[in-house]
């Protein structure tokens, strides 16, 4: 296994959860997430930064 630092963005505007749940969501789809944090809101869209725990 490896942690990975990873971004992703999240269009505030199409949530059909709860943000946290999306973002979770998200982050799944990539490891498992260890870590995670919203750095940045700009025009509707979430950055977040977060580390994932992947197989490899």
């Amino acid at each position: 296994m490896v942690t990975q630092f990873i971004t992703v963005e999240i269009n505030l505007n199409d949530l059909a959860l709860s943000l946290q749940h999306t973002i979770e969501a998200q982050l799944t789809l990539q490891g498992e997430p260890l870590r995670w944090a919203i750095t940045e809101v700009r025009q509707g869209i979430a950055h977040v930064e977060a580390v994932v725990l992947q197989e490899i």
